[in-house]
């Protein structure tokens, strides 16, 4: 389970570069630790969802998730802040 999760938040990061233009610039997987670092300060940390309704329908969602599907993610990327580290999942 860990694996999947892991494929798709590095595939929705990858989507999510693209759309942005970004696609020359490396994504970064990060580790628990990393992950735990950042949480200490959770301002500075956007968390997007990209999952459709029906995979969240059928997993769930995390507290805290913005849910942009990644169908929707180019004509919605304004609702993504360009000041904050984005945690996708």
């Amino acid at each position: 389970m860990r694996t999947f999760f892991g494929a798709c938040a590095l595939g929705a990061a990858m989507l999510f570069g693209i759309a942005c233009g970004q696609s020359g610039k490396p994504v970064k997987e990060l580790n628990p630790e990393e992950l735990a670092k950042l949480l200490e300060k959770p301002e500075n940390i956007f968390f997007l969802d990209v999952r459709e309704p029906s995979e969240i329908a059928t997993l769930g969602t995390l507290k805290g998730y913005v849910n942009i599907p990644v169908s929707q993610l180019e004509g919605r990327l304004k609702e993504i802040p360009r000041d904050k580290v984005i945690v996708t999942l």
